[in-house]
């Protein structure tokens, strides 16, 4: 699994503040233990910067690549603020988050990566929305993302297809759609894109507390139907965990088995079956809860668990 570190992100209170006072020693501590738990590369997401865009993000990029040699994912929706990163980047092929399919960002962002020789994650969102069926999103990227790319002549190795994960707290109905345009996506170009997720999105908006548990079991679905990269918490060792028995097909202990289990149901396009967890073990009983409300089977109360 290539991890994007997601942490360095302005809706943190700490980043938001280390940001204010130009604190250096932050954001490099901060890239360098993402780097070290298994990040291949660092997101950075400190908003639009309508302001300061101009000094911001050099700075940023000077700050971080002091301590890593891995790709910056320069995450913002101001195009003259990517560039202004994407000016200073001296390393590693950065990644440029995002365009989408909406007209002004497609005629520009694509322009830029190509440019600076950048790789580009390119979001099935157009300007009426994010569809909710797996379909939609894939027409999205076979109709108008993959055209415009190969119109200006860019290296279809460097691009990334998102299909969007959406909170299962509020936007639940997307959540099996995403699994789907994930399989889906695959087969839908030759050759095949690579496909990223930001994989805490579908845990926007819930209590703390579940976060991780609804973060992993979803990676595990995801896995099942190929994902291999995502924008994700390095610092998550259970969440490592699952990758890490999934890939290795690891089978040693009973929670191996089970996200095993999860990820070959998925991958045959089948749904867990209660009889694949141990419903006497809490965090079993506590994972199969989550993968009903993933599927859209429950309906998703914030106390999901309790019930």
């Amino acid at each position: 699994m290539y991890i994007i570190g997601e942490n360095i992100h302005i809706i943190s209170e700490k980043v938001k503040e280390a940001l204010a006072n130009r604190d250096r020693e932050f954001f490099m501590d901060l890239a360098v233990r993402q780097v070290e738990a298994g990040a291949k590369a660092i997101d950075i997401n400190l908003g639009p910067r309508k302001k300061d865009w101009a000094e911001v993000f050099p700075w940023i990029v000077e700050t971080v690549e002091t301590v890593v040699d891995v790709p910056l994912s320069i995450d913002t929706t101001n195009v003259d603020g990517m560039e202004a990163a994407l000016q200073k980047i001296t390393k590693a092929q950065p990644i440029l988050n995002s365009t989408s399919a909406e007209p002004e960002r497609l005629e520009k962002v694509p322009l830029l990566a190509k440019k600076y020789n950048a790789k580009i994650i390119a979001l099935t969102m157009g300007t009426s929305g994010i569809p909710v069926e797996a379909d939609a999103r894939v027409n999205i990227a076979v109709e108008t993302l993959i055209p415009r790319l190969m119109e200006i002549g860019f290296n279809m190795d460097d691009l990334i297809i998102d299909p969007l994960v959406l909170t299962v707290s509020g936007c639940q109905q997307y959540c099996p759609h995403l699994i789907e345009a994930v399989r889906m996506l695959q087969y839908a170009w030759d050759p095949a894109p690579k496909i990223s997720v930001g994989l805490s999105n579908v845990s926007n908006a819930v209590p703390n507390e579940n976060r991780p548990l609804i973060n992993r079991v979803y990676c595990a679905m995801l896995m099942g139907v190929g994902l291999q990269m995502m924008i994700a918490n390095p610092f998550d060792q259970k969440q490592n965990d699952v990758i890490r028995w999934i890939e290795t097909k690891d089978t040693s202990t009973p929670l191996a088995r089970l996200y095993n289990k999860i990820a070959e149901r998925i991958a045959n396009s089948e749904e867990p079956q209660m009889e694949d967890f141990d419903m006497s073990d809490p965090e079993q009983a506590a994972i199969w809860k989550t993968t009903q409300i993933l599927l859209n089977k429950v309906i998703y109360a914030d106390a999901y668990l309790m019930n």
